[in-house]
């Protein structure tokens, strides 16, 4: 309840957030500053405000959630009751991949293990997953990037790599070679996809030498794959991105040096050990193993 008001504003807005009555909240709040033995927030006109007590309590609150969960979830198993909830975050491209064979292979191995999708690209998946909104994430990060984000203080569990590849029209000069560098696209006009993805290729071309002219862009990869295939440019995907959209009129060509990004499943250290989500992360890592 104290990280709903802290992002709301209100106790009114939060008890909506919440499904519950403003009164409840407003007793809550009451009982959890007693408890901790000091004011957490202050109104300031129609809005509540944080102490800096409340601020620091905020700040711990998505471990403690998670040291609860973790708690509840590793209680139940013991228990007998062989019963779980996992809610999984994952960026479209392994959405339509790797996730469709982890959790049918999850449901077959533990039929009452209840598993939630959301899709999230990198960073805002792993700042879900940081702040309790998520307990597995499914991430990416290229290597060598700029600005790599740091995980250290999550689990990781590796994946796989994943290259990126150059897509051609059919009929385009080089669509028959079996790899080409990239700066042998320069002149050509391009087709973005993801923020993410297109800032890589952004400082991919600039590191051969040239900056690509971006005619479209689109998060769509589909519509990447239409574009390309009707003629209109050149694009760069991760090879599971276009393993997912089975392109027509398009050719894959690899591309030199090699570029790729590193897929993981990350989760925090609590919840590594709850046994829904350690079915979950081995049944991803199998499924990426195929």
């Amino acid at each position: 309840m104290l990280r709903a008001v802290a992002a709301t504003g209100s106790f009114s807005a939060a008890a909506r957030d919440l499904g519950c009555t403003q009164p409840a909240v407003s007793q809550q709040m009451k009982a959890l500053e007693a408890s901790v033995g000091t004011p957490l927030l202050v109104r300031t006109g129609r809005e509540m405000r944080l102490t800096q007590a409340g601020e620091a309590l905020v700040r711990h609150a998505a471990g403690i959630i998670a040291g609860l969960t973790a708690a509840e979830e590793e209680v139940a198993a013991i228990a007998g009751l062989r019963a779980g909830r996992v809610r999984l975050v994952s960026f479209p491209s392994g959405s339509s991949t790797l996730v469709p064979t982890a959790l049918a292979a999850l449901r077959d191995a533990h039929p009452g293990t209840r598993v939630s999708l959301e899709e999230a690209e990198p960073p805002r998946s792993v700042r879900m997953l940081r702040e309790g909104d998520c307990d597995v994430a499914l991430a990416f990060r290229y290597e060598g990037a700029a600005g790599v984000e740091e995980w250290d203080d999550l689990v990781v569990r590796p994946l796989l790599s994943d290259r990126l590849v150059g897509l051609l029209p059919e009929r385009h000069r080089l669509a028959r070679a079996e790899s080409l560098a990239i700066g042998e696209l320069a002149g050509e006009p391009w087709i973005a996809g993801c923020p993410r993805c297109r800032g890589q290729l952004v400082e991919v071309c600039e590191a051969a030498g040239f900056t690509p002219r971006i005619d479209f862009a689109t998060d769509d990869y589909p519509a990447v794959a239409g574009l390309v295939g009707a003629g209109l440019g050149v694009a760069v995907l991760p090879q599971l991105a276009v393993e997912s959209v089975r392109p027509r009129g398009v050719r894959t060509v690899a591309l030199e040096p090699a570029v790729r990004r590193e897929i993981v499943a990350l989760t925090l250290p609590d919840l590594a050990q709850v046994p829904a989500v350690a079915a979950t992360l081995e049944k991803l890592a199998a499924a990426a193993a195929r």
